[in-house]
């Protein structure tokens, strides 16, 4: 009898925040924790993210990869999408609401996601610009649009459509980028919302692994830098 494949993922092998759970292999942690699929993660420095080997899995060398057998993805959407796809406690059975599910995951990508990446751009590249104090007031307040939209769709749900899915686990992704800026804080829905997205069993699984591979203790030869 064959043995069902176990996927491998890949990861920084030291994240830039620090295991606070906002980098992208999170998602797909969070995902085959949700899935109760078993897995494997290879560990990648920056420098060996631009490695040819690594770029044959990534064409523009990031992290997360997924590896499944002859299937290589990238990008953590479709990752994401494609566990999602094989197993149904994070896709519903209905086919309409599996088309919503998957709406939530492109709005949370597509809608949410890039304004919030706009805030941290700005405050991490663009902070020493002169221009950048004038800036920040309109980066904010297209961020406050959108968690007022979200806000009044939520309404008192739960969950954006019934019960949790796919596109509650990438909204909460992307919404927990703005944890340090206080934004949630100005929307107390959509702050519970995702304290419950937190207070999920698989994604508590899921932060502690990264987080426990970013402070675990490694002695480093004298003049072995890391990147």
């Amino acid at each position: 009898m064959t043995q069902p494949t176990i996927p491998t993922i890949t990861a920084f092998e030291r994240s830039p925040d620090g295991g606070k759970g906002l980098a992208r292999d999170t998602r797909v942690r969070w995902a085959l924790e949700e899935a109760g699929q078993a897995y494997e993660v290879r560990l990648v420095s920056f420098a060996a993210m631009k490695q040819a080997a690594h770029r044959a899995l990534h064409p523009f060398g990031q992290v997360p990869t997924y590896e499944e057998g002859d299937l290589v993805l990238f990008e953590s959407g479709a990752i994401v999408l494609h566990i999602a796809q094989q197993h149904e406690v994070l896709l519903p059975h209905d086919a309409d609401a599996r088309a919503r599910a998957i709406t939530w995951m492109f709005a949370a990508l597509n809608t949410i996601e890039p304004p919030i990446l706009d805030l941290q751009t700005a405050k991490i590249l663009e902070g020493d610009k002169p221009w950048c104090e004038q800036r920040m007031p309109l980066v904010k307040d297209r961020i406050r649009q959108r968690l007022g939209e979200l806000s009044t769709r939520l309404g008192d749900a739960d969950w954006l459509d019934g019960a949790f899915s796919v596109g509650d686990l990438m909204m909460v992704s992307v919404l927990l980028r703005l944890r340090a800026s206080g934004l949630l804080d100005e929307y107390p829905t959509i702050a519970a919302y995702v304290a419950r997205g937190e207070g999920r069993p698989a994604y508590q699984r899921a932060f502690a692994a990264q987080l426990a591979l970013n402070t675990r203790k490694e002695s480093v030869p004298a003049g072995n830098g890391r990147a």
